[in-house]
């Protein structure tokens, strides 16, 4: 998930987004030239945080991390892999070797050395080190041998990982100096990336300067192209109609929006591309005591919400029915895991459910059990549009009808990370989309361990997909979608999690072009204009 345009991201959270171009904005970028010089302003929905790329789970702070590192393995705007950091890479599904381009240097000039990229991918993968990214990009206890003298990384995975080479290449690789020092990497990097961090102020904006050697970009990057901005100014805009103000006004160069301020944007055919996302994602936290840890009250949750309905609100009737778990147009495996596999609306029912599990009505129409309300907090992220609110207030208001005590809590993207990544608050269900590029990303966050330990953040355990998982994992690529399908419906079949549609997100340009890989602006398809 390299983004979430939603607020996790899992592979490159962190989003596997599929990308198309939008034929107007690019016959309004085609009549511009390529201005060299110049500085980008682009809007984030959100404070980034911790910027070390191997502690964070946060899309935000991944589209941050892609100007300041790179990763061994680049993706290109067609979700094919190219060069990266290597230029070349093989492997099967317990073995990845890459061999490092020459020349390859971080920002401090000292030149990035095959037993670097060892210590990041043994870091990341020994599970003391408890970084966010293992069992995404690095599987656990996996091991790294360099040989300097040849620049290759061989990696041996201890289980099999379907797409070990692709996953191990995802990772952001940080330099010698970062890796001794890692709080350095907090406000600042130490990466091969194209820019480093030139001021950092929380909350407001980061202003990245670029480095005129940077020669390695994926794919066929040549140094020297023509419009790349020299500086970098990522600017902090919570507010979507905010952020479509200043791009129409020329004061941000780029910016996502998901709302409804994109129709006014498509309007003065504005340079878009476009991300697609699973937005409506509904997340039931399964921690043992907790209500909805019981498989009845998950169901009878579901069965009152009418979730095309929902999916219609919170994507201003734009969205289109989740078939999957992964994003749409990204991974290999085409099923339909979604459709059949979710309890259907249906009130007389999940209140039929509710007095099965002993949750009976007490006063005030609040079911009650042993003495105890049932009473949920239910999250959902500010930085995806007004759309949330208005999903999560049908949401509170068909739970209220099935006798549930629902408080709804409007959260910031640092506290997602926080209360539900961390483990360190009280939340029972939520909407946390979650994007990722393969199935295998997904498997860290639907099972094993949970925070602070692990990234299982809802606490699910369903033997059935642990099952699927361990025997997809073993077939490398898109042979195992079937495997990999089987998985999914297990959790669905639990009501583990429930995802009912994706969004369309278009990230506009105005005095810039650019690609998108997973979801992520691509720093060095960037092409600042002169007009």
């Amino acid at each position: 998930m390299r983004t979430v345009r939603t607020a996790l991201a899992a592979g490159a959270l962190a989003t596997g987004l599929a990308l198309s171009a939008c034929s107007s904005g690019e016959q309004t970028a085609s009549t511009s030239q390529a201005a060299e010089g110049k500085t980008m302003t682009m809007a984030i929905s959100a404070d980034p945080g911790n910027l070390d790329p191997q502690f964070t789970s946060l899309s935000v702070t991944m589209q941050v991390d892609w100007f300041l590192y790179d990763s061994l393995v680049g993706i290109s705007p067609d979700g094919k892999q190219v060069p990266g950091l290597a230029d070349k890479f093989e492997g099967n599904s317990t073995t990845a070797k890459y061999t490092l381009r020459k020349g390859v240097t971080c920002a401090d000039g000292s030149p990035l050395t095959a037993s670097t990229v060892a210590q990041n991918i043994n870091f990341v993968g020994d599970p003391a080190n408890k970084s966010t990214r293992i069992g995404v990009f690095i599987p656990p206890g996996a091991k790294a041998t360099a040989d300097d003298t040849t620049g290759t990384v061989t990696v041996t995975a201890p289980a099999p990982d379907a797409f070990l080479v692709r996953n191990v290449g995802g990772l952001h690789i940080v330099c010698s100096k970062g890796m001794k020092d890692r709080t350095i990497l907090k406000q600042g990097s130490d990466g091969t990336g194209m820019y480093t961090v030139a001021e950092a102020v929380p909350g407001d904006h980061y202003t990245l300067t670029r480095r005129k050697e940077y020669a390695w970009g994926p794919g066929d990057f040549k140094q020297g192209q023509s419009g790349l901005p020299d500086k970098v100014v990522l600017k902090v805009v919570s507010n979507e109609t905010t952020a479509a103000n200043l791009l129409l006004s020329g004061q941000v160069n780029v910016a996502a929006i998901a709302g409804p301020d994109k129709q006014r944007l498509q309007a003065q055919k504005t340079f878009q591309r476009e991300a697609g996302t699973p937005l409506g994602e509904l997340w039931f936290n399964q921690k043992s005591g907790l209500p909805t840890a019981d498989l009845g009250v998950r169901k009878a949750l579901t069965q009152a919400l009418d979730l095309a309905q929902l999916g219609k609100v919170i994507t201003s009737g734009t969205g289109s029915p989740a078939t999957r778990l992964v994003a749409p147009g990204m991974g290999p495996c085409p099923d339909d895991t979604v459709t059949g596999n979710l309890p259907g609306h249906d009130l007389d029912a999940a209140k039929a459910a509710l007095d099965a599990a002993g949750w009976r009505p007490g006063a005030g129409g609040i079911r009650e059990k042993a003495g105890t309300k049932l009473s949920l907090v239910f999250y959902y992220p500010t930085s995806l549009g007004p759309t949330l609110q208005s999903g999560a207030e049908l949401l509170q208001k068909a739970w209220s009808e099935l006798g549930v005590d629902v408080s709804l809590k409007a959260v910031s993207t640092a506290e997602i990370s926080t209360v539900v990544l961390a483990g360190q608050g009280t939340w029972h269900a939520g909407l946390i989309p979650l994007t990722v590029s393969l199935p295998s990303q997904l498997v860290s966050f639907l099972s094993g361990t949970g925070p602070p330990n692990g990234s299982n953040f809802s606490s699910i355990k369903n033997p059935e997909y642990d099952a699927a998982v361990a025997k997809a994992a073993a077939i490398p690529g898109a042979d195992g979608c079937a495997d990999w399908a089987t998985a999914e419906r297990a959790l669905f079949k639990q009501v583990n999690l429930v995802p009912f549609v994706n969004a369309t997100v278009p990230v506009f340009g105005k005095g810039a072009t650019f690609d998108l890989s997973e979801g992520s602006v691509i720093p060095s398809s960037i092409k600042m204009l002169s007009q």
